[in-house]
């Protein structure tokens, strides 16, 4: 890697040997990565690893279900829930807390939005 720095909230990376757009196609579909330490998140953010398992609570601590994955959609991004990987929007207007040292994610979901038997599953 020759230089790092960011540009509008995005990370740009200058490569030995990539100086045009022509060499820079090389990269395409190369996977690139970055060593965790290295990574400074901003408040409210999170690594996408440090949310999957954990459990998904209602304000009076009920379990809703465990955190499977997280998806990068373009309105938003979004926790899959449970086995049948049930779509919550990881927005502030539903989630209340995260807490990754506890493995606990707070949410307050409007009625209907994930199946109650997700809970008995988990």
């Amino acid at each position: 890697m020759r230089a790092l720095r960011t540009h509008q909230g995005r990370p740009l990376v200058a490569f030995e040997g990539i100086d045009d757009a022509t060499a820079a196609e090389s990269l395409v579909g190369a996977t690139l990565a970055v060593d965790r330490a290295a990574v400074r998140l901003g408040e409210g953010e999170f690594f996408d690893e440090d949310l999957v398992g954990c459990a998904l609570v209602d304000a009076a601590g009920a379990i809703l279900g465990e955190v499977v994955a997280v998806e990068h959609f373009p309105a938003q991004d979004v926790l899959l829930v449970g086995p049948r990987r049930a779509m919550v929007p990881l927005v502030r207007a539903f989630v209340r807390d995260i807490a990754v040292d506890a493995r606990r994610i707070t949410v307050d979901l409007p009625t209907g939005l994930l199946d109650p038997a997700l809970a008995d599953e988990a």
